[in-house]
């Protein structure tokens, strides 16, 4: 049990205030950053925006209501299992900590630790198939559609691959072997999943430091590697699809890092 007075409860309000006015500030800056595509589908962007004009209007309509207000009891008693203001205390902390801390994106390690989408397994006879899309137009996540659609790395022997992405050093692959990845967003960062191909290379994937961005040319081929399996943490091979890599040349990190579905 806690007494307050008016006062004190006065304050509390306007810190609630204040936690509104930071919180819908942070959000409309994220938009205009264009700190939106690290955070979240680009489907929610305007839902945000328009939440952080509302929390913007409801901070100055309960600041103003307190500045305003008069009271003419001079105390009161509250009764509450927290301290006045926590909650509030907390709000704008956050509030505060992300305006001088900005969203990061996600790195290689947090890519081992949820695990890479990989190739599924693979039929042993391959059988015909076709795709009206172009090899070379293909990015990393449209290779990764194309393959579950038929999942058969020898139908795409031979075929031109130019993506982009970061780099991964998965412990099972060989020395010369590294995965070209990507994050797919479905909803926000938090449920980001990786993406990616092994890409082969002529040397050691040591010059290309995890967490790298990479424009990688070359040739599709396919090949036995080994693979993970995050549900019993065996390793086993399988056939998968290579990008033998012909060029690669490392570009900035993109402002829009993420792919989305």
């Amino acid at each position: 049990m806690l007494g307050m007075t008016i006062n004190d409860n006065r304050k509390y309000k306007i810190l609630n205030g204040l936690a509104f006015l930071f919180w819908g500030t942070l959000l409309i800056k994220y938009g205009f950053t264009g700190q939106y595509k690290l955070l979240i589908h680009p489907n929610y962007f305007a839902l945000v925006m328009a939440t952080g004009v509302a929390l913007i209007i409801l901070g100055i309509i309960a600041i103003q209501a307190q500045v305003r207000n008069k009271f003419k009891n001079n105390s009161t008693t509250h009764l509450s299992l927290f301290p006045p203001g926590l909650g509030s205390m907390i709000l704008l902390t956050v509030a505060i900590a992300g305006w001088l801390i900005p969203p990061k994106i996600l790195t290689s390690q947090t890519a081992i630790s949820r695990g890479v989408s990989e190739l599924p397994l693979t039929r042993s006879q391959p059988q015909a198939f076709r795709t009206t899309t172009q090899p070379e137009t293909r990015s990393l996540i449209d290779w990764i559609r194309t393959i579950n659609a038929y999942p058969e790395p020898d139908a795409y022997t031979g075929q031109t691959a130019n993506v982009s992405g970061f780099v991964l050093h998965l412990p099972e692959l060989p020395d010369n072997y590294m995965m070209l990845s990507r994050f797919v967003i479905t909803c926000c960062a938090v449920d980001a999943y990786p993406i990616g191909i092994p890409v082969k290379l002529a040397v050691s994937r040591q010059i290309y430091p995890a967490d790298t961005w990479l424009e990688i040319k070359g040739e599709m081929i396919s090949e036995t590697l080994p693979h993970k399996d995050l549900l019993d943490n065996q390793i086993t091979t399988k056939r998968s699809l290579v990008i033998a890599a012909k060029s690669i040349a490392k570009i900035p990190t993109p402002k829009d890092p993420y792919s989305y579905q």
